[in-house]
Parts: C-alpha cells; sequence; structure tokens
C-alpha cells in the first residue's frame, strides 16, 4: 500500500449548519468520526486543518494532530496548501484531501485514490468517479467527467458531458456519464504552486476549483470506482440521517 498523508479541511463557519465539525453524531463530534475513517484507511499521517481554535482543542482531546490555519483560504486546496508549507512536505510526497464532514467515507477510496496517483508518475492529482444514470445527467449538483482514453481528465462540468446531439437512447444506468467525486491524491509539489496559479474564467463560472489545474496543463488520473461515499452533511436533516446510520453501525 502506498504511504499518504490525509489532510483534513475542517472550517467553523457553515452558512447552513454553523460549527459543523463540533455537532454530535453517535455521540461524538463529527470530526472524531471523520478521523476515524482517515486511521481506517491505514495512513502514515492524519493531520486536521481548521480555521478555529476550538476545532484544534477538540482533535487534541483525542489525540488528533491539529493545525490552526489561515481564515481566508478561499479553497479547501489552498488550506492543504498552507499545511503542507507548515509541515515542510516532499515535493513527491501524497496527500489525500477527506472533507471535515465526509463521516460515512469508506476508508478503502482513501486508500484507493492514493495508489492511483503513485501508480502514475506523469499525474499530479488523482480523483474518483462513478458511473451516472442518464435520469441525473441534467443535475447541476452531479459533477460530469470526461476522460481521455488513458483515463486522464479532459473536462469537469456541471452541464451534461457529452451531450447527447441526437437524443440517442444509451439507457437509464449504461450510458457514458461520469459523476465525480470530491475525493483527491496530490502530490505535495502541485499543493505548493496552486494558491499561486492564476485562477481560469471556468473556474469562476463552473465553481470547479480542479479546472484550474486542467487549465494550467496538470494532469488528473481519474479511477472508476462502482460506489459513491454515504454522503456528507451540510444540514440539520443531514445530521439526523448520519446520527441514525452510525448508531446503527456501533
Amino acid at each position: 500500500m502506498t504511504g499518504f498523508t490525509v489532510i483534513i479541511p475542517a472550517r467553523f463557519g457553515s452558512t447552513r449548519l454553523p460549527g459543523k465539525p463540533l455537532r454530535r453524531i453517535a455521540g461524538l463530534p463529527m470530526i472524531r468520526h471523520v478521523h476515524l475513517r482517515a486511521v481506517e484507511s491505514g495512513a502514515a499521517a492524519i493531520i486536521v486543518a481548521t480555521d478555529d481554535e476550538r476545532i484544534v482543542q477538540t482533535c487534541r482531546e483525542f489525540g488528533a494532530d491539529a493545525v490552526l490555519t489561515s481564515a481566508d483560504h478561499g479553497t479547501g486546496t489552498d488550506r492543504l496548501a498552507e499545511v503542507v508549507a507548515q509541515r515542510g512536505l516532499a515535493e513527491d510526497d501524497i496527500v489525500v484531501n477527506l472533507q471535515g464532514d465526509e463521516p460515512l467515507m469508506n476508508p478503502a477510496l482513501l486508500t484507493r485514490v492514493a495508489d492511483d496517483l503513485a501508480a502514475d508518475r506523469k499525474a499530479d492529482i488523482a480523483t474518483l468517479a462513478v458511473p451516472l444514470p442518464r435520469t441525473q445527467i441534467g443535475n447541476a449538483n452531479a459533477v460530469k467527467v470526461v476522460c481521455n482514453r488513458a483515463g486522464q481528465a479532459l473536462y469537469f462540468s456541471r452541464a451534461p458531458i457529452p451531450w447527447p446531439r441526437d437524443d440517442e437512447d444509451c439507457g437509464n444506468e449504461g450510458g457514458p456519464w461520469m459523476h465525480h467525486l470530491g475525493i483527491y491524491a496530490y502530490r505535495a509539489g502541485f499543493l505548493g504552486r496552486f494558491p499561486s496559479l492564476e485562477v481560469p474564467a471556468m473556474e469562476r463560472l463552473e465553481k470547479l476549483e480542479q479546472l484550474r489545474a486542467l487549465y494550467h496543463g496538470y494532469r488528473i488520473v481519474v479511477g472508476c470506482v462502482s460506489e459513491a461515499p454515504g454522503g456528507g452533511v451540510d444540514t440539520e436533516a443531514d445530521l439526523v440521517r448520519v446520527d441514525s446510520i452510525l448508531n446503527a453501525r456501533a
């Protein structure tokens, strides 16, 4: 298995769910559950990167490594870049980004994305995708990805890509559409360069920061998996749903 570091960006502020990382699920702060998923992945190191001292303190209470980062980062990738600089990670070190609101993440997906990046020496980033039913291609929240024959991303979009010009019947399950999952592995050297990269118009329009990497010529390898993670926590309803699932597992 590839040696890798998991960094967990965890912001305190959230429009829909303030203090989200500290909200309790199945008796524990959500950030604790997310950290456990990282432990289960077999990561060599796990770092929580947050903008709030309360989250740092909570993490240290259960033995996690946590660092305080700037509150001004525009993206989670910028927050990862700050941690890479703080810790002096080597250019070729592999960093997996696990969002702090993903307590149902399958640890095997973290291992898979790290292994995919390690296996492709020409890639700067690895990510994952699952087949998308035709019925969902118009869903702007389901980000689509198109790849070349080598499995490298050509483009990501909220729009239906590829577009069925003649509306041929590809079926509801067997079409060419791929749903991009927001799971990434990065080479630390790329993260160090990311904050200084010009933000292209396509990123501003689509609100997809991975397009910045493609615009500047970085390679993203995309692994196809059969099942998406269990869904993140964005609302009170999500808290109730995830609490029920994790209580049932206990």
